[in-house]
């Protein structure tokens, strides 16, 4: 696997791929500049090689290059975070571009316009990655959010650097230290997933069973689970057509000796409110008019002592409606158990955008061992699929 680490970038344009799909808020200001400091260290290992870095990345889902989507909104945030001026081109592609680019001094950075201003992006057109690709020397992806797609900037660039093509350093981790749950996991292998419905994790489940001893499902998913096995949800959230499913997820397990933990008890409301009256319930039992929004204590307790047993720890989705302050002390629970084991010498790994947003909001992000930074593509890593990005480097 041939990281940044491998090239010495003196005199050479890296054209490097990153992920500054950052949020903006109504005055167009970057929110969360994780993204952008994730990246900064492979930026960094080529400007001090001496190096140009040429960047590029979209922002959104543009259809008429809307303005909110310029990349120029985010410019300054990322000179602020690199600790350099970095310089903007107008356009991705052309001889405007060109120009800018070869009038680079070493150590200085180019953020090119978001490439999904151009539709052949997404379409993966070879005749627009031809473009891209020569803008530089070398070719880093650094993108693992879109790792997954089979865009221009990230499938079909590759072809053109043959030879000198690599992964930045945090694409590399991201695969290092999601292969730690896939192949290098240390039993017991705990996967705690939570999240709002069975379909959106019904393949990951089913790909990690052969992978896990422990299963701990939470969030709105568990009321499928416990409503296909006969229990009273009340008004809580469920799939019903996803009862069969669930049932079958559970023999499965059974067949792999995984164990199931299910929540035995829950914090129920009269309405979907932080203001809503609250009290606890058992989860087979949950009375008309009221609804599961997170995990009890009961139930915080038990999935507690699972986790401080494991040493190999995924954690995907969280366990109640953690946005809101009266449901979050399941998540915030949870996550503490993970922080916990992780001090005691598990590895854990944090993934999907959820769970992320609970890590950051709660300030979990030094408790556990990885915080991965791409929600689909670590999905589609750990349902076994080959990520198309990945691959055109390794190719």
């Amino acid at each position: 696997m041939k990281t940044i680490n491998d090239f010495d970038f003196k005199d050479k344009k890296a054209l490097i791929r990153v992920d500054f799909n950052v949020p903006l808020n109504e005055d167009l200001v970057v929110t969360d500049t994780s993204r952008i400091e994730a990246a900064a260290p492979t930026i960094i290992k080529v400007m001090e090689d001496g190096g140009n870095c040429i960047l590029m990345s979209h922002l959104g889902r543009p259809k008429n290059k809307e303005n909110e989507f310029s990349l120029r909104n985010i410019l300054s945030t990322v000179s602020d975070v690199l600790g350099i001026e970095v310089k903007f081109a107008n356009d991705c592609i052309g001889e405007a571009v060109m120009k800018e680019v070869n009038q680079l001094d070493a150590g200085e950075i180019l953020l090119l316009e978001n490439l999904r201003y151009h539709k052949e992006e997404k379409k993966g057109d070879f005749d627009f990655a031809k473009q891209l690709s020569l803008l530089g020397d070398i070719y880093v992806n650094d993108a693992f959010g879109t790792a997954h797609r089979d865009h221009a900037s990230t499938a079909v660039i590759a072809q053109f650097f043959p030879q000198k093509k690599c992964f930045g350093l945090l694409l590399a981790s991201e695969i290092v230290n999601i292969n730690k749950i896939l192949q290098d996991g240390e039993t017991p292998i705990t996967a705690i997933i939570g999240g709002a419905k069975v379909s959106s994790k019904i393949t990951i489940i089913e790909s990690i069973l052969d992978k896990i001893d422990h299963l701990i499902i939470g969030g709105g998913m568990a009321f499928t689970f416990i409503k296909a096995q006969g229990g009273a949800i009340g008004n809580s959230l469920i799939e019903n057509d996803k009862q069969t499913l669930a049932l079958e997820i559970l023999k499965l397990a059974k067949q792999k000796e995984v164990q199931v933990h299910l929540p035995v008890d829950v914090v129920i409301a009269d309405e979907f409110s932080n203001d809503a009256d609250i009290k606890i319930a058992d989860i087979t039992e949950i009375p008309d008019g009221w609804m599961g929004l997170d995990t009890g204590p009961r139930t915080n307790q038990i999935f507690g002592e699972v986790v401080n047993v494991s040493k190999t720890i995924l954690w995907n989705g969280p366990m109640g409606v953690f946005e809101m302050s009266n449901f979050a002390n399941g998540t915030i629970e949870i996550g503490n158990a993970i922080g916990e084991a992780t001090k005691n010498g598990a590895f854990s790994l944090v993934g999907g955008g959820d769970s992320v947003a609970a890590v950051k909001k709660f300030d979990l992000g030094d408790k556990v061992s990885y915080v991965s930074t791409g929600g689909g593509a670590m999905l589609e890593m750990l349902e076994g699929k080959s990520l198309v990005g990945i691959e055109a480097i390794l190719d």
